[in-house]
């Protein structure tokens, strides 16, 4: 809000430049096209002639915070225009009754399962924004059920893990060349004495300590895969990506560069491990979080946006982020509170 006012303060339009940007930021957020000096003067709670505002606008260009699409068009904001007006000039509307209570009871309705709240709440929050649902959570700690280490050629073996819920993951990791058969299923049968019940984290808690003791019932060799497989195992920092309603983001498409927009927006979120690190940021602050484009490297190019949230569990400590995804003109004063309200009623039903 201190830049927003210094930039504004030091112009000698005073209170016009105010009026005129946010009046045709909010016109551009609510029809996608550029905004034209006549609209304007239909809006503005203030008289100005559209030769005024046509003046007002240019110095605003020069500011770097509109731009003119086409020659003889309108103007639209900047990604440095947008920063600003969702900063310092967004009014952030409240969540229509109806909206809240639908987003509490399809969440509470969601059922106990962790996964299929926050599937429920990324598919629940796509359809309301109508752009695409995000959240990322920390992977679930399982409780295993059974290990096993199979040979799959020269100086390589696959771990294969069962968990109680039934899910299984295998991970290949690397054996001593020439290593006998008899070691991988000494290995198997070790953990699974030890590790049955347990969650990962405490499985690997246990057997790391085992081994560094030497007080694990193993030849070093044995002990090596022990430790190589327990390694590999999903820990408790790995995320989750969930992803729902990308197919909502064609519906921006008005152009065939809206079109190659989308396509790399895409593929940005194909990049799974990039989009996981920028939703991870939001765990930062308290609140909601919004990420303008070309400000982080993985939408230079597709021009999107990302409004994101953290939620935390009964302890208060922050678990995961929930958002929406969709091009810069999103809807920010009915979105904020949206995702803000969703984050809030998943982290109450963490318990």
């Amino acid at each position: 809000m201190d830049g927003n006012t210094q930039l504004f303060s030091g112009t000698a339009l005073g209170e016009r430049p105010r009026e005129v940007f946010r009046h045709l930021v909010e016109a551009f957020l609510t029809s996608g096209e550029p905004v034209g000096s006549r609209t304007l003067s239909q809006r503005l709670p203030i008289t100005l002639s559209p030769a005024s505002i046509r003046n007002v606008m240019a110095d605003l260009e020069t500011m770097g915070l509109l731009y003119a699409p086409h020659t003889s068009a309108g103007r639209v904001p900047t990604e440095k225009g947008l920063r600003l007006f969702v900063d310092g000039l967004l009014e952030i509307g409240e969540l229509a009754p109806d909206e809240r209570v639908a987003i509490e009871a399809r969440i509470n309705g969601s059922g106990k399962r962790l996964e299929d709240v926050l599937t429920q709440a990324t598919t629940l929050l796509s359809g309301l924004s109508r752009c695409a649902g995000l959240v990322v959570a920390a992977k679930q700690d399982t409780v295993l059920k059974h290990v096993e280490f199979v040979a799959v050629a020269p100086g390589k073996a696959l771990v294969v893990i069962v968990a109680e819920d039934g899910q299984v993951e295998n991970r290949l990791i690397d054996t001593p060349m020439g290593l006998p058969a008899s070691a991988l299923g000494e290995a198997s049968n070790y953990l699974n004495s030890r590790l049955r019940g347990r969650t990962l984290e405490d499985a690997r808690a246990l057997m790391l300590s085992e081994i560094e003791g030497e007080r694990a019932e193993l030849d070093l060799l044995t002990a090596k895969i022990v430790a190589e497989g327990l390694a590999t195992l999903a820990g408790p920092d790995d995320k989750v990506l969930i992803v729902r309603g990308t197919s909502h983001l064609l519906d921006t498409v008005e152009a065939q560069a809206d079109l190659e927009r989308v396509r790399t927006l895409f593929d940005d979120i194909e990049r799974k491990a990039d989009l996981i690190r920028l939703l991870e940021l939001a765990r930062e602050g308290d609140g909601v979080r919004i990420f303008i484009g070309s400000e982080n490297r993985l939408f230079s190019l597709s021009g999107s946006s990302i409004v994101a949230a953290p939620y935390a569990n009964a302890q208060g400590k922050v678990v995961g982020v929930i958002g929406v995804l969709g091009p810069t003109r999103l809807n920010y004063g009915r979105i904020i509170p949206m995702v803000d309200h969703t984050a809030r009623v998943v982290g109450r039903l963490l318990g």
